[in-house]
C-alpha cells in the first residue's frame, strides 16, 4: 500500500524510498578543516613541540545543530575555525602537525573531536584516531576508531564507523572508503531505527537492514544496499538483492515512494500502485500515482500542494478508463436508477485553497466533483459512501465579538438510492453575520444574528430569505441564592418562494409567494442551586431546580404553511433542548405559544469522578399538531426527558438520553453509550432507539398528511465493541446490528503490534449497507511500517 498523500495543512515533507540522498558529510568536514588549520600553521609562526594546551575561544557549539536550507556539503575556507587540544606540536622540518589530548576542531556548526590528529603536509594525509567523533550540521554524529583523509581531503577511509542519524536512526559499517569527495563505499553495513537495549547492547535490535556492502552517492543523495537482509531479532526474514533509500534527515526529495500491491479487490481485481514524489521548489510539490489493475482500465492521479506566505493551495485529481458496467437498480422509493454514464473515461477533482487578505479577512474555496459515484467506488476514491460531495467559495471576517461570512454552495449526490442530483439545491449566495456585545448600563448583553440566502432548485422549491434575530439577556441573583435570567428575543424573516408544491415542502401553493413572520418572545429562567459536601469534605453535591417561562404568539401550520422550510426539517426534543427558546435547529420553523419548562439537575463530584443527571418536562398552552410524529410535544404535557453522565470510577462510564411518553407509557427515544474495563482491556456498548426513521419524513408528502410507510420503520441499533492494549500489542473488534431489521450493519476488527521503530497492523471491515444498488464487500488491510523507511501493505 503506497504511503498516503499528505494533508493540505501538513508541512512539505516527503522521504521517497528510491530517492537520491547524501550520506554523512563528516569525512569532507574533517579533511577540509584539518587542511585549513595546518596550512595556517605552516605559513604563520610554527608552534613549539609539546606546547601547552592552546585554545581560541568562541561560543559553544549547539548540541543539536540544524542544517542550513541551502547547505552545499563543503566547508567554508573563509569562515574562522577554532581548535583546542591539550598539546600542540609542529615539526617544520618534516612538515607534520600533531594535536594530542582532547582535540576539538569546529567551524560554525561542524565539529570534530579525537584523542589525536596528525597531518602530513608532504603526503597530504590527515589521520585522526582514538574516540573520533564528528557532528554534522544536520545533527548526525559519526563515531570511529580511525579516520584517514588524503588527496586534497577528497579521499579517505574509516574503520568501524558508527553513525547516529536523524529520527533515532543508526548505521554502522566495518569500513568506509571515500573517493573524489562524491562517493563512499561501505562494507558489512547494518541500518536500524530501533533503540538498542541498554542492559544488553550486544543483542540484535527488533529489526535491522543488514547488507554485504553499500554505496552512498553524496552528490545525488542516494544510499544503495546490495545483498541485503531484513532481520527480526537477528534472524533474517526477507532478502533484497538491492535496496535504496534516503537518510532520515532529508525532508523533501524527489523520487519513487513505496509501491502498493493488492492481491484481490471486488472491482479492481489484482492491482498495483506506483507513486512518484516530485519536489517542484521550496514551496510546492506534486505526487503522481499510477494504478494498474486486472479488471478495469488504468488510473492516473495526482496531489499538488503549494504554500505561499499568506495562502495555500491543495489539488487532488485523477482520470481513469473505467470498464466496469453496472446494471440499473430500483431505489428505496421504487424509482429506477440508470447506470449508463458510470463507465468509460471518468475522473474527479478535489481542490481547496485559502488566502489571508489581512488580519481581519480571509477568502477560500473547496471544490469537490466526480464524474460518477461508481467511479469513486471502483477506484477507492476518498469520499465514496457519503451522501453528497459539497463545494463552496467564501469570504469571512473576524472582529471583536463579531463574525461575518458570505459564501456560495453546491452539492453533488453520491448515493442515488436516496438522493438525486436534480433535487439538490444551489445556495447562491448565503450571508451570515453574528454579533455579541459587551455588558451595557443595565447589566445585560445584546446579540444579533442574521442568515440570508438564495436557494435555487431546478426541481423543487426556490427560496430567497432575509432573516434577523435580536436577543437581550439580563442575568441577576437575589439573597436566596437564586440565579435569574431575563430574555427578550425577536425572530423575524421574509421569504419569496416559487414552486412550493414541489420538494421539500409539498405545499398547496402553485405560484410565487411572499411571506414573512415575526415572533417576539419573553423568557424568564430561574436556577436555584443547593450545595453540600460529603465524603469527609472531599466531594460536592449540587441539587438545582430549574424553572423557565416563555411567552410568545402561537405558531403552527396555519402561520407557516406558505413559508419554505430549508433549515428546520428535523426536530429534537431532549434534555439538551429543554430550555431552548426554539427547539428547531434553524429559524424557518419556530416554537411559539405560552409554555413552562421545569427541570431538576443533580450533580455529585468527588476525587475526579462525577455523576450528573437532569430530568425535566415542558408544559405548553398551545399544541401544534403539525410537528413530526413522535416529537414528544403532541400534548399539553410533553414527554419526560432525561439525561445522565456517570463516571463513578476508572472502571466504568455511561452517557444516556431518554424521552418517555407519560400518556402511553412508552419510550419515544433512547440513546445510550457506556464502557467498562480496566487499564489494558475495555468493553463498550451503545444503543439507539427511535420509533420512526425520520430521514424519510419529507421524502414524498407534506407533513400535514400521512408520512410514507418507510417513515414508520423503527430504528433500533445495538453496537458492541472490545479493545485491549497490552504493552506494544493492541486488539479491537466491534459489531453494529439493527435489531428492528434483524440484520447486521457493519462488523470489523484490528490487531497489531507497534513499538518505537516498527508497526504491524491487520484490519478487517465488513459493511452490509447497500449503496448505489450494491452491497459493500469485505475489506482486509495489512500494513508493515519500518521507521524512517516507509510503510508496506496491501488490502483486498
Amino acid at each position: 500500500m503506497s504511503r498516503p498523500a499528505p494533508s493540505p495543512r501538513a508541512p512539505l515533507t516527503r522521504r521517497p524510498i528510491a530517492a537520491m540522498r547524501r550520506f554523512p558529510r563528516g569525512f569532507l568536514l574533517a579533511a577540509t578543516m584539518l587542511g585549513g588549520i595546518v596550512s595556517g600553521l605552516g605559513t604563520g609562526n610554527p608552534a613549539r613541540a609539546d606546547a601547552p594546551k592552546r585554545t581560541q575561544p568562541i561560543h559553544a557549539p549547539k548540541s543539536q545543530p540544524q542544517a542550513p536550507v541551502s547547505f552545499s556539503g563543503t566547508v567554508s575556507n573563509s569562515d574562522p575555525m577554532t581548535f583546542q587540544a591539550d598539546h600542540v606540536s609542529y615539526d617544520s622540518r618534516n612538515g607534520i602537525a600533531t594535536w594530542t589530548g582532547n582535540v576539538q576542531i569546529w567551524q560554525n556548526d561542524q565539529i570534530m573531536r579525537a584523542d589525536k590528529v596528525i597531518y602530513d603536509r608532504n603526503t597530504g594525509v590527515a589521520s585522526a584516531r582514538g574516540n573520533v567523533a564528528m557532528v554534522e550540521p544536520d545533527g548526525t554524529v559519526l563515531f570511529t576508531d580511525y579516520a584517514e583523509l588524503s588527496n586534497g581531503m577528497r579521499d579517505g577511509i574509516m574503520t568501524r564507523m558508527y553513525a547516529q542519524m536523524f529520527d533515532n536512526a543508526r548505521l554502522a559499517a566495518n569500513g568506509v572508503r571515500r573517493t573524489g569527495g562524491k562517493l563512499s563505499d561501505l562494507t558489512r553495513v547494518v541500518y536500524t531505527a530501533c533503540e538498542v537495549c541498554a542492559r544488553h547492547p550486544e543483542r540484535a535490535p527488533f529489526w535491522q537492514l543488514r547488507a554485504y556492502d553499500a554505496t552512498h552517492d553524496m552528490q545525488h543523495k542516494r544510499l544503495e544496499f546490495r545483498d541485503a537482509f531484513v532481520d527480526f531479532f537477528g534472524v533474517p526474514v526477507f532478502y533484497l538483492p538491492t535496496f535504496s533509500m534516503t537518510d532520515p534527515s532529508v525532508r523533501r526529495q524527489s523520487g519513487f515512494l513505496t509501491p502498493g500491491f493488492t492481491p484481490h479487490n471486488r472491482y479492481l481485481g489484482t492491482y498495483v500502485t506506483i507513486p512518484y514524489y516530485w519536489v517542484l521548489d521550496k514551496q510546492s510539490d506534486i505526487t503522481l500515482e499510477g494504478l494498474f489493475s486486472t479488471r478495469t482500465g488504468p488510473e492516473l492521479s495526482s496531489v499538488y500542494r503549494r504554500y505561499f506566505r499568506n495562502a495555500r493551495v491543495n489539488i487532488n485529481a485523477g482520470i481513469a478508463y473505467d470498464t466496469h458496467h453496472d446494471i440499473d437498480y430500483v431505489n428505496t422509493f421504487g424509482q429506477t436508477v440508470d447506470s449508463n454514464d458510470n463507465h468509460g473515461v471518468q475522473g474527479y477533482f478535489f481542490g481547496s485553497g485559502q488566502v489571508s487578505i489581512n488580519k481581519t479577512w480571509r477568502a477560500g474555496a473547496n471544490i469537490r466533483w466526480a464524474s460518477s459515484p461508481n467511479y469513486m467506488r471502483d477506484y477507492r476514491v476518498s469520499g465514496y459512501g457519503q451522501d453528497t460531495l459539497n463545494s463552496n467559495v467564501y469570504l469571512e471576517g473576524f472582529g471583536t465579538g463579531s463574525y461575518s461570512r458570505i459564501d456560495a454552495e453546491g452539492y453533488q449526490g453520491l448515493n442515488q438510492g436516496i438522493i438525486h442530483n436534480q433535487d439538490l439545491p444551489w445556495v447562491l449566495p448565503r450571508y451570515t453575520y453574528s454579533y455579541f456585545g459587551r455588558p451595557d448600563a443595565w447589566g445585560g448583553r445584546f446579540s444579533l444574528d442574521t442568515t440570508d440566502f438564495y436557494v435555487y432548485r431546478d426541481n423543487g422549491t426556490s427560496d430567497q430569505r432575509g432573516q434577523l434575530s435580536l436577543n437581550w439577556d439580563r442575568p441577576f441573583h437575589n439573597s436566596l441564592g437564586q440565579i435569574w435570567n431575563l430574555t427578550l428575543h425577536v425572530e423575524s424573516a421574509i421569504h419569496r418562494a416559487t414552486s412550493l408544491y414541489q420538494q421539500p415542502n409539498y405545499a398547496a401553493a402553485t405560484r410565487a409567494q411572499v411571506e414573512g413572520q415575526v415572533l417576539p418572545t419573553v423568557g424568564l429562567k430561574m436556577n436555584w442551586p443547593f450545595l453540600r459536601s460529603f465524603n469527609h469534605n472531599t466531594g460536592t453535591q449540587i441539587l438545582e431546580p430549574i424553572v423557565q417561562i416563555l411567552a410568545a404568539p402561537n405558531t403552527g401550520n396555519s402561520s407557516s404553511r406558505n413559508i419554505p422550510n430549508e433549515d428546520s426539517l428535523t426536530y429534537e426534543f431532549t434534555d439538551s433542548t429543554l430550555f431552548s427558546i426554539n427547539r428547531y435547529p434553524g429559524t424557518d420553523r419556530l416554537d411559539g405559544g405560552l409554555r413552562a419548562n421545569i427541570g431538576l439537575h443533580n450533580n455529585w463530584t468527588w476525587n475526579g469522578h462525577q455523576i450528573d443527571m437532569l430530568i425535566g418536562e415542558s408544559f405548553q398552552e398551545h399544541v401544534e399538531h403539525d410537528r413530526i410524529p413522535y416529537s414528544g410535544l403532541s400534548h399539553h404535557l410533553s414527554d419526560l426527558v432525561m439525561g445522565t453522565h456517570v463516571v463513578p470510577n476508572q472502571f466504568f462510564d455511561f452517557d444516556g438520553k431518554m424521552r418517555l411518553d407519560p400518556y402511553a407509557g412508552k419510550v419515544d427515544f433512547a440513546d445510550a453509550l457506556g464502557s467498562t474495563g480496566f487499564r489494558h482491556f475495555r468493553v463498550t456498548g451503545g444503543y439507539l432507539y427511535e420509533p420512526v426513521t425520520s430521514y424519510y419524513y419529507y421524502a414524498q408528502r407534506s407533513y400535514a398528511n400521512t408520512p410514507p410507510a418507510v417513515y414508520y420503520t423503527p430504528v433500533s441499533e445495538l453496537t458492541v465493541g472490545a479493545a485491549s492494549n497490552w504493552q506494544n500489542w493492541h486488539l479491537a473488534a466491534y459489531l453494529r446490528r439493527s435489531l428492528s431489521r434483524k440484520e447486521s450493519v457493519s462488523v470489523g476488527g484490528d490487531a497489531g503490534f507497534q513499538n518505537d521503530c516498527f508497526g504491524l497492523d491487520v484490519m478487517y471491515l465488513k459493511q452490509y449497507t447497500t449503496i448505489g444498488g450494491q452491497q459493500s464487500n469485505s475489506t482486509v488491510m495489512f500494513s508493515l511500517t519500518f521507521k524512517t523507511i516507509g510503510t508496506f501493505g496491501m488490502n483486498g
